[in-house]
């Protein structure tokens, strides 16, 4: 298995083909940017020279997705990333770029849990029973089936009583979803 807490190596050959270091395959800047979508950290170097070459790979797969209009980067922060290129400001600029980037994430991390957190099913009355049922209906279900990844079948003869309490608090549950909903 891949270490992922180490940089993905991607080594750039002298025909500008790019080759993945853990697969032994070639990729293109699409697989590079989906290695990056999926949470790996990469590193791009010339194979000849042994230049890092990420920074200009990134910058590359950021212009490919702008120029085919899925615009990210607003024109006024790409002009103040310009201007900041022939000011004093560049000491700056990168800290605070990563800074907010890094409050963009955490923010989006939060936001994620608490979605989590806050599902508005789980207010709803007879939510857990419902949830319940519909847990003892899968294992019913499956249980019969070879190579079902859910538990074993009961072969007691209790199995089918089982399945007749299902229904009743099955039936029950919708009487009581039709009452809420009438």
């Amino acid at each position: 298995m891949a270490d992922t807490e180490k940089p993905l190596l991607i080594k750039r050959y002298a025909s500008r083909r790019l080759y993945n270091t853990e697969t032994s395959d070639y990729v293109t800047l699409e697989d590079i940017a989906g290695f990056i979508r999926d949470g790996r950290e990469v590193q791009i170097m010339d194979l000849k020279s042994g230049d890092d070459l990420t920074r200009q790979y990134l910058l590359q797969i950021i212009a490919e997705h702008e120029s085919r209009g899925e615009n990210v980067l607003p024109v006024g922060v790409l002009n103040d990333l310009v201007r900041s290129y022939t000011t004093q400001a560049t000491s700056v600029v990168p800290q605070f770029l990563q800074m907010s980037f890094e409050m963009l994430r955490n923010g989006q991390s939060k936001m994620m849990e608490n979605m989590g957190a806050m599902n508005p099913m789980g207010s709803m009355p007879g939510y857990e029973a419902m949830k319940a049922q519909q847990e003892a209906f899968m294992k019913a279900m499956t249980g019969g089936w070879s190579g079902a990844s859910g538990p074993a079948p009961d072969d007691s003869p209790k199995g089918g009583e089982d399945l007749d309490e299902i229904k009743k608090q099955l039936a029950d549950l919708q009487a009581k979803l039709n009452k809420l909903s009438g």
